[in-house]
């Protein structure tokens, strides 16, 4: 991600989940959750939640993991990281501030890998998301399960239409009245619209190297959940 991307980032982590939560009704909470139920192998040692944000999933992965698992999350942005260690669940989680195309782990590390509603920052350019996700592939073990969370494009037309004119309408004044920042949510705004079709995005996903990807399709479509092994 480039540093005006990470700019903006420092100047909404306090009320970056509340706004989601407004501009979602609530949704994206349980669209996180629906993204958790994704897991094929309860019992993998490692987990990590890559841009992890303000660690929304992965306080739900410390909620679902086992005894034996371990929890990791990693992001950018160190205000949004210093939020995420307060949540009740911080203390179990590892976090670690890098960068998601020089992951600071070995190869073959994680059992699971998920990411939630980061994707579209990450997509500068399609090869740049390539290897975005090459690299989660790189820390990913063989065998070990990939979940993507984010918005996506509704295959109706009509639906699609409303959607984006929901977003052009509200995202940007909302954002800006809760948060402050016009700027970030001006740029979050002009993402959605542009973002990949859930087959698009599979695709991409299985160019990085993964293999049997699958999708869920969320409210019509406005976002999906991918699932991947590698």
């Amino acid at each position: 991600m480039n540093s005006a991307i990470q700019k903006l980032y420092t100047q909404i982590p306090s009320t970056y989940e509340l706004v989601n939560h407004l501009l979602t009704f609530g949704m994206d909470i349980w669209w996180r959750r629906s993204a958790i139920k994704k897991i094929e192998n309860q019992y993998g040692v490692r987990w990590l939640d890559v841009c992890t944000g303000t660690g929304e999933t992965a306080a739900n992965l410390s909620k679902q993991a086992n005894n034996g698992n371990q929890v990791f999350a990693t992001d950018f942005s160190l205000p949004m990281i210093s939020l995420a260690k307060k949540k009740p669940e911080g203390n179990r989680i590892k976090f670690s501030i890098s960068e998601i195309k020089n992951l600071p782990f070995p190869d073959n590390t994680f059992d699971l890998i998920t990411i939630s509603f980061a994707t579209r920052n990450i997509d500068i350019n399609r090869q740049i998301l390539i290897q975005s996700f090459t690299e989660i592939r790189r820390v990913l073990k063989s065998g070990g399960q990939f979940i993507n969370l984010e918005t996506s494009q509704p295959k109706s037309l009509f639906i699609r239409y409303f959607f984006h004119l929901y977003v052009k309408i509200f995202i940007r004044p909302i954002g800006k009245a809760v948060s402050g920042s016009k700027s970030a949510y001006t740029y979050l705004a002009s993402t959605i619209p542009k973002f990949y079709h859930a087959e698009e995005l599979k695709q991409i996903i299985i160019e990085s190297g993964f293999q049997t990807v699958e999708y869920q399709h969320l409210l019509f479509g406005a976002a999906a959940i991918h699932s991947s092994i590698k």
